[in-house]
C-alpha cells in the first residue's frame, strides 16, 4: 500500500484550485477537502495560505528552472540563448498549463510584484536567466538601451499572451509558430 505524501497532495490540490479559481477563490477548507486531509493538517506543513502559495511558486520555479536551464548556456551568443530559453519556456508551459495559470496569477499579484522587483533591480541572491541575458545584451550593445523592465516587457509580454491564448484554445502553438513568435520578440529588443 502506497503511503500518501500529504504535503505533496496539499500542494497539488492548491495548485489545481488556484489555477482554476484564483488565490481568493480557493479557500483553505476547499484545498484540504481536495487534498483529502483535515483543514488543520494543512497548518502542519504551511503556516498560512501565503506560505502555501510561496511554496507552490518555489516548487514550480525549481521544476521549470531544472527543465530550461540548459538552454541558457553561457557559451552561446546572446541571441541564441534568448531564443532557446524562450522556446524552452513556451514548451514547458504548453506541457504544463496548470503551472502557467498559477504563475500568471502569481506574477500579476502582490506576491509577484515583490519577486519581479527583486529580479529586475538585481537584489543580491536573486538570479534570473533572462535578466542575465538582457544585461549582457545591453552591455554589449546587442540589445536596445532601455531600462531592464522595458526590455523584459517587450521580450516576454507577448509570450505571456500567446501562452494564455494557446491554453484557452484561441490558437494552437506548433514549432513553426513558436519559432516565428520568439524571433518577433527578439526583433523587438535587438538594436
Amino acid at each position: 500500500m502506497k503511503k500518501s505524501d500529504k504535503r505533496g497532495d496539499i500542494l497539488q490540490a492548491a495548485l489545481e484550485l488556484i489555477a482554476a479559481k484564483g488565490f481568493h477563490g480557493a479557500p483553505m477548507s476547499e484545498i484540504a477537502e481536495k487534498a483529502g486531509v483535515a483543514a488543520g493538517t494543512i497548518y502542519r506543513y504551511f503556516s498560512s495560505k501565503d506560505d502555501l502559495i510561496a511554496a507552490i511558486y518555489q516548487a514550480l520555479e525549481e521544476t521549470m528552472r531544472a527543465t530550461i536551464v540548459e538552454e541558457s548556456s553561457d557559451g552561446r551568443p546572446v541571441r541564441e540563448r534568448f531564443l532557446a530559453l524562450q522556446r524552452a519556456s513556451i514548451k514547458y508551459f504548453v506541457a504544463n498549463p496548470l503551472h502557467f495559470r498559477f504563475m500568471e496569477q502569481f506574477y500579476n499579484s502582490p506576491y509577484g510584484d515583490t519577486m519581479r522587483r527583486d529580479n529586475l533591480l538585481g537584489k543580491p541572491g536573486k538570479h534570473n536567466l533572462l535578466i542575465d541575458i538582457f544585461s549582457e545584451g545591453i552591455a554589449k550593445q546587442i540589445l536596445k538601451d532601455f531600462p531592464l523592465p522595458i526590455v523584459f516587457s517587450l521580450a516576454t509580454g507577448p509570450l505571456m499572451f500567446l501562452m494564455r491564448d494557446h491554453i484557452f484554445g484561441f490558437i494552437t502553438l506548433d514549432d513553426a509558430l513558436v519559432e516565428r513568435t520568439t524571433e518577433a520578440c527578439w526583433d523587438a529588443i535587438r538594436r
